[in-house]
């Protein structure tokens, strides 16, 4: 090989490792790939940065705005929640969740539609004294299953799509999928039906823990009125950095001080309630000045100015790796982090000193407006409100469901290309007032934007350098000269283990030169393999972290790493199978 392709094998090895171990954030990662590969001169600017002149990171943006206006308007709650019916057998019922939660994701991004019912799942379970852990992944992975079923279900459909055009081919069509993506679905749906009541466990959501962790987890303290600690400062005070507690609000003369600053100061008999391990509140035992309430109750918070919400940390965060404390996350987020969740199981440990992950969920005391303060911004990957009503639907929700049919009617019919569709779709919302132009511009996931492009300067050094050939030869070495079928299996396997590493749109834009090369190599259709990626790199189902669906029910539903496993892993030997057995009739490989 020559140097550019050693150089280049060199870089993609390290975004794989840096993404696979949460070194860096996606875009860091892709974006600090594509500038070393024009800094070395493998790509020229205009290759390093021609993705972002393709029409796919653009129709990913318009669909984002979409989907979001579907989940402003709540078009899809009261539907879901009345399929969901009153109970009974599980199987029926999550058949009547799944299966139009799958079609939907045919039309609309796959996170929005998460976003939107798991609250609804949420609530129809506590009310049926049903674990969500039955429901949650099933409905992910449903999710995932239905946006291989069209070019727009998936961000990563439109991905290979504009890598199939940046190769003279043409670009993928809004149906050209279907063949292929709809058995996988119907198999996949099929298998979650049949199979999730016995292979997942019923697991205890963050949610129905919360009476518990609080008796736990709340502590009040009174200031004595002649002790050394009034008419002092809190930081003064020493109550800033306690061991295993913090102060979260003050009640004073029936009035609530909540987020509490270090200048706030303390009066007598004011009533200061913290956060805590009561088995680690040695602290405030000892200190001079305070009197035990002996009030551990819930109900000692204020309910019409302050509610409990579980948000979930994404891969984009700006918490992960950083502590509660580091963060500075009361004055940041003007709320308080009650509890942490990982795993499945709380985190017993002083919770402002806690490094925190992907997947990490956090049960918080805020105002009411924290929901909507930070649902559109990549701090959190979910952010749902404990307890009360199932989601509603506007009045205007028809008028957005009438505007997507029409994109989709459009694009299906080839009136106009995919991108030109969604972007009419995304003036008629703003036009009409639907969504507002902030509201447009927070839809937009940029970070996932700025990944799709930089894949296409990482994607034409790969096959600029020679990699993308050598690496084929390797694929069809193995294959042992058994044809393209066993190639084509050998792509469809490379890809579904890197998605599970790497972000689902950076594995399909490293692995489509190497398919590339191999299907020219082996004299057969190009886009056999595209669709093989597109199908392959969507369909994770093995980690919590492989998908970004399957990280927001992560918390939510209780799971544990394992879970995804054992729900997940039967399904990706079906997908696996069907995917190469269609393509290989659908080409005749």
């Amino acid at each position: 090989m020559t140097w550019q392709a050693w150089f280049t094998l060199v870089v993609a090895i390290g975004t794989i490792v840096s993404l696979a171990r949460d070194l860096i954030s996606p875009v860091t990662a892709m974006m600090g790939a594509a500038v070393a590969l024009l800094i070395a001169g493998i790509v020229s600017p205009s290759e390093a940065f021609a993705g972002f002149g393709n029409p796919a990171p653009m129709t990913v943006a318009a669909l984002y705005i979409i989907a979001r206006a579907v989940e402003k308007t709540g078009l899809l709650n009261p539907m879901v929640y009345g399929l969901l019916g009153h109970g009974g057998d599980s199987r029926a019922t999550l058949a009547r969740l799944v299966i139009p939660a799958a079609a939907a994701s045919a039309f609309l991004n796959n996170t929005p539609i998460v976003a939107m019912l798991i609250p609804v799942v949420l609530v129809w379970c506590d009310r049926h004294r049903a674990s969500p852990s039955r429901y949650l992944m099933p409905l992910s992975f449903a999710v995932v299953l239905g946006g291989v079923t069209t070019a727009i279900g998936t961000s990563t459909n439109l991905v290979v799509s504009g890598l199939m055009e940046a190769q003279g081919m043409a670009p993928m069509g809004l149906f050209e999928i279907t063949p292929i993506g709809l058995p996988v679905a119907l198999l996949g749906v099929g298998l979650l039906v049949l199979t999730a009541k016995w292979l997942l466990p019923e697991r205890t959501p963050v949610g129905d823990r919360l009476e518990e962790d609080f008796r736990e987890f709340i502590v009040t303290m009174e200031v004595e009125p002649e002790g050394p600690l009034a008419n002092k400062p809190v930081e003064a005070a020493g109550l800033r950095n306690l061991q295993g507690v913090f102060l979260i609000q003050i009640e004073r003369s029936g009035e609530l001080i909540a987020p509490v600053g270090p200048d706030t100061v303390l009066r007598a008999n004011d009533r200061l309630a913290f956060v805590g391990r009561v088995d680690m509140i040695v602290d405030l035992q000892r200190m001079r000045g305070l009197t035990s309430t002996e009030q551990r109750q819930l109900t000692h918070f204020d309910t019409s100015r302050h509610s409990f919400s579980e948000a979930v940390i994404g891969a984009t965060s700006p918490l992960v790796g950083r502590t509660v404390k580091e963060a500075e996350f009361r004055s940041r987020y003007q709320a308080a982090v009650v509890a942490i969740h990982r795993s499945g199981e709380r985190i017993n440990a002083k919770l402002g000193e806690v490094k925190l992950k992907v997947g990490d969920t956090l049960l918080l005391l805020a105002d009411h407006g924290f929901s909507s303060r930070w649902r559109d911004r990549s701090d959190f990957l979910l952010v749902a409100p404990l307890g009360g009503t199932p989601p509603g639907v506007t009045k205007k929700a028809w008028l957005v469901g009438l505007i997507t049919l029409a994109v989709v009617g459009i694009a299906g019919a080839g009136l106009l290309p995919i991108l030109q569709a969604a972007l009419l779709g995304v003036a008629v919302l703003v036009a009409t007032g639907l969504l507002t132009a902030g509201e447009a511009r927070n839809a937009v996931d940029l970070d996932v934007i700025i990944v799709i492009a930089a894949s296409f300067a990482v994607g034409t050094a790969i096959e600029k350098s020679g990699l993308a050939a050598h690496l084929a030869d390797g694929i069809v070495g193995v294959s042992g000269g058994a044809g393209p079928i066993a190639v084509l299996l050998g792509v469809i396997l490379a890809t579904v283990l890197l998605t599970e590493l790497i972000t689902n749109n950076a594995a399909a834009a490293l692995m489509f030169p190497i398919a590339f090369a191999a299907a020219q190599q082996l004299g057969v259709d190009p886009r056999a393999f595209a669709i093989g990626i597109a199908v392959s790199a969507s369909n994770s189902f093995l980690t919590p972290i492989g998908y970004q669906t399957n990280t927001m029910v992560y918390g939510p539903g209780g799971y544990r790493f394992g879970d995804y496993l054992r729900l997940g892993l039967p399904l990706t030997v079906a997908m696996i199978i069907v995917t190469a057995v269609t393509i290989a009739f659908r080409w005749n490989l």
